[in-house]
């Protein structure tokens, strides 16, 4: 996302966030209790959450005895997120396309739809590289991802959601190459109200073999919805990839 792109500005705005936790929070939460179950990393693994929003899930990450570091490229998430003043989780500003710590964490994670949003390849490669460099060997990376394949097939034209209130409305496209969004918030604190265009890339179980391959990690395992059931190209709605350095 460039600086004052559209993808950024959603991204960085209370809306979006406010949105997220309200509709997929606890879900997110769920998932996460059945990944480390799976994963059984060990007690004081040193964990990324990339693009970690308001520290929902750094702040369970840390409950189940890891050592958790979250990065998001939004002020205000991080400024909320480090209210608790704790040092587990640890919380920093951070744009995930630039080099952060090389060779430290035993695991990363990049869940709840936070990724696809950059204008070039060249872009998602630099956030799989950063990603990438911030694992020690064997260490391992789990993105989230919705299945494009079935996504084409299910995209709803238009989808109406109230969190308090705040009010969106969300009108979806696609083209060969981009999911599209128009969302337009409502809400009595605004003059009038706000839209943000955003645009998501169509990538592919292949697009991601491809980029994780050329940071020197490989797939584990494929996931198609967050009870970890199979993944089957159009018949399940997320591509959950686990990968190892």
């Amino acid at each position: 996302m460039e600086t004052n792109s559209p993808s950024r500005e959603w991204f960085t705005s209370p809306f979006s966030y406010k949105l997220y936790v309200n509709t997929t929070g606890d879900q997110a939460e769920i998932f996460v209790n059945q990944l480390i179950q799976y994963l059984h990393p060990a007690t004081a693994s040193l964990v990324l959450d990339s693009a970690c929003g308001q520290g929902l899930i750094s702040r369970r990450l840390a409950s189940l005895g890891f050592l958790v570091t979250g990065v998001d490229l939004s002020a205000f998430n991080i400024d909320q997120a480090s209210e608790a003043g704790t040092d587990n989780p640890e919380f920093y500003l951070h744009d995930i396309r630039l080099p952060f710590w090389g060779n430290y964490f035993q695991l990363a994670l990049n869940l709840s739809d936070n990724f696809g949003y950059y204008r070039t390849r060249r872009e998602h490669d630099s956030a799989m590289r950063t990603i990438a460099s911030s694992l020690r060997p064997g260490g391992l990376f789990v993105i989230d991802y919705p299945n494009t394949h079935y996504m084409e097939s299910k995209l709803a034209e238009q989808e109406l959601k109230q969190v308090g209130d705040t009010h969106y409305r969300i009108q979806n496209g696609q083209n060969s190459t981009h999911f599209l969004q128009t969302i337009t918030v409502t809400d009595p604190s605004l003059k009038e109200p706000l839209v943000f265009s955003l645009q998501r890339a169509k990538l592919s179980l292949g697009d991601f073999t491809d980029m994780l391959s050329f940071q020197k990690m490989q797939i584990q395992e494929v996931f198609g919805d967050y009870n970890l059931g199979a993944y089957h190209l159009h018949e399940t709605p997320r591509l959950i990839i686990v990968a190892k350095k």
